[in-house]
């Protein structure tokens, strides 16, 4: 359960204790501006249909679509008379991303017996090259919940390692921990994961996009990536693997798994606001959301039936369609179609609008903009602000990781960033806890205590104070969302970041996750907040001290 949690109770989610930051001073915290007047529910509306249209098909990086949204967004930031950003002069920084297929005719068999691509198994891409796995044996090694029951890494030398997922991490981050542990492995091998292998064909099929690592050493080979469904995981290793001992042996498997690459285009959108400081100028505020979206699914599918099943799973207590629930309890869900149709006829959808996902931030960063350009006076930013529209955090925060790698600015001349990220729900509908003046805030204790007073001090000044949820910004939390959005890159390199967000949902990362669902007026209230923070921070006299360890920004973020 999500709950708010105020100053006094943050030291018990292990988050640093407000009373100990350094004190911001009253004139640096300012109560909320006029020029907030000019984020309006009709201007976000209007821009948010515009945005997550069919026509924008789903807006996924590496694909024609994402470039025609970042050149709306682009063209937006023109009018609004903002500086370009970017390479050359213009708004935009190519990112190189490459998309890796699977060779035609890929396949897999146990025993002589074929199992279906994207049904039984997926095969996923680390980015390098991977050994065969034609004739390789295979070996059930553990559950990543506990690696130190995990069997040596001599055990997966030329196997196919088979391991049960953590609940909660995210496939990529478990599948580099596996290969870390077993290097010399052919494949890490994920077992019992059905509803993966489906959503897998469905994002993958097509191949997969990946940031291009110019760094990364000619030759050699990493474990390949598997998802198996539960099938294939018995077909293996027979047995329960939830109580299989480590180690046990399983059957040796024949195919050809290669992948092809080609280029994928992609770009991030960058615009500068100037500050009026001629002393700060040179600092940068930067706020951030993500362009991009999943794109479109293979197959068409009943929009109402699914959004009536996902939100009937919500009320069971799933935060997400990818939430775990029993099977049991998930098997007394049943949607009266016929009752829906008789509503209006079934609305067959196949594209993943990405309203709230990230929709929701990129229009809202269009907004804040508007808004700092129709202020007056001292509500225009000291501080110059650095707008950033990433590309590819679907896929693995790879525009994000780009923009901190290189720079379009000096990178120590930012002095904070706020990414906003799903910020268009949030009611009590969608999460539990929720409310008219619901907010999830991530990130700012991390690196600097006086980042989260700052919020905390600005929230205070609002008309209506938000309720703040800090829950998912405790240490270890298993979610790790303060590793899965773009902020996690600018924290790497020490900058202080601040992640809003009101919350996953019942139509996260669905076909149904459209503009008439989001909640305008609670939206716009976000929206508003966000821009009182960043204009606190770039209006404060000193930068934010930053008064906790900086990390090394090569290494594996960790909550």
């Amino acid at each position: 359960m999500l709950r708010p949690v105020s100053c006094a109770a943050v030291a018990a989610l292990a988050v640093a204790a407000c009373a100990q930051a350094p004190t911001t001073t009253s004139s640096n915290t300012p109560a909320p501006a006029a020029g907030a007047s000019a984020i309006t529910t009709a201007d976000l509306r209007s821009r948010l249909y515009a945005y997550a249209d069919d026509s924008m098909r789903g807006r996924q990086a590496g694909t024609v679509d994402n470039l025609r949204a970042t050149a709306w967004i682009a063209d937006q930031a023109r009018r609004l008379g903002l500086q370009p950003g970017g390479e050359n002069g213009t708004f935009f920084q190519d990112v190189p991303l490459i998309r890796r297929g699977l060779v035609a005719g890929a396949s897999l068999s146990v025993d002589g017996t074929p199992y279906t691509l994207w049904t039984d198994f997926a095969p996923l891409d680390l980015g390098s090259a991977s050994p065969s796995i034609d004739g390789a044996g295979s070996v059930f090694v553990g559950r990543l919940a506990d690696m130190s029951t995990m069997s040596p890494s001599s055990v997966g030398a030329g196997k196919i390692v088979i391991v049960r997922a953590a609940p909660g991490m995210p496939i990529f981050l478990a599948a580099q921990r596996v290969a870390a542990r077993y290097p010399d492995a052919v494949a890490v091998a994920f077992a019992n994961q059905d509803a993966i292998v489906k959503q897998v064909g469905l994002y993958f099929g097509g191949g997969q996009v990946t940031l291009k690592n110019a760094e990364s050493p000619a030759g050699g080979t990493k474990p390949g990536l598997l998802i198996l469904s539960s099938r294939l995981t018995s077909a293996l290793v027979s047995g329960d693997v939830e109580t299989m001992p480590a180690g046990k042996i399983g059957k040796s498997v024949h195919g050809s798994l290669g992948f092809v690459e080609t280029t994928a285009p992609a770009r991030n959108v960058i615009a500068i606001l100037p500050g009026t400081d001629p002393a700060l100028r040179a600092q940068y505020v930067a706020l951030g959301a993500h362009n991009d979206h999943i794109g479109v699914r293979k197959g068409a599918i009943d929009h109402d039936s699914l959004r009536a099943f996902n939100q009937a799973l919500h009320r069971l207590g799933a935060a997400d369609p990818f939430t775990n629930i029993d099977p049991a309890r998930r098997a007394t869900i049943h949607v009266n179609v016929d009752s829906l149709h008789r509503i209006r006829p079934a609305r067959m959808d196949s594209i993943f609008n990405g309203a709230d996902d990230d929709g929701s931030g990129s229009v809202g960063l269009l907004e804040i903009a508007e808004a700092w350009k129709s202020a007056q006076g001292a509500d225009r930013p000291r501080r110059s602000v650095i707008f950033v529209w990433h590309t590819a955090e679907e896929l693995g925060l790879y525009g994000s990781e780009y923009f901190t790698d290189h720079p379009t600015i000096p990178r120590d001349s930012i002095v904070a960033q706020v990414n906003i990220d799903m910020i268009g729900r949030g009611t009590a509908t969608d999460i539990e806890g929720g409310g008219p003046r619901y907010v999830e805030l991530i990130g700012p204790r991390r690196l600097s205590t006086e980042y989260a007073q700052l919020i905390e001090q600005v929230n205070s000044h609002e008309p209506v104070p938000f309720t703040i949820d800090y829950a998912l910004d405790a240490d270890n939390h298993p979610e790790n969302i303060y590793c899965r959005s773009d902020h996690a890159n600018y924290a790497r390199y020490g900058i202080p970041v601040a992640f809003f967000s009101t919350g996953q949902h019942s139509d996260y990362h669905q076909v149904s996750d459209e503009p008439q669902y989001i909640d305008y007026d609670h939206y716009a209230s976000v929206v508003r907040f966000v821009y009182d923070v960043a204009r606190t921070v770039a209006n404060r006299d000193a930068r934010l001290i930053v008064d906790k360890p900086k990390p090394d920004p090569k290494a594996e973020c960790r909550q």
